[in-house]
């Protein structure tokens, strides 16, 4: 659902009703999507960095580009 800006300062209670039963709601401005209500989430868990180490592995040659690659990416074949 988009709804104007003006439309969502008038029924903002209204709209965060169908954001909590699970409806996306968008707010344009001058016509343009602008601003996406979300409803608040208290447990939201934090990023933990490093979760995955020692589980991603990278091939020996990751950084090796051959160079018939390269000059097709530069238009040269």
């Amino acid at each position: 659902m988009q709804v104007n800006m003006h439309e969502a300062k008038s029924k903002l209670s209204a709209l965060a009703e169908k954001v909590w039963q699970g409806e996306t709601v968008v707010i344009a401005k001058a016509g343009k999507p602008y601003l996406d209500i979300l409803p608040h989430r208290q447990d939201r868990v934090q990023r933990k960095p490093g979760r995955y180490k020692d589980q991603i592995c990278m091939a020996d040659d990751f950084d090796y580009t051959p160079d018939e690659i390269v000059d097709a990416f530069e238009g040269k074949v």
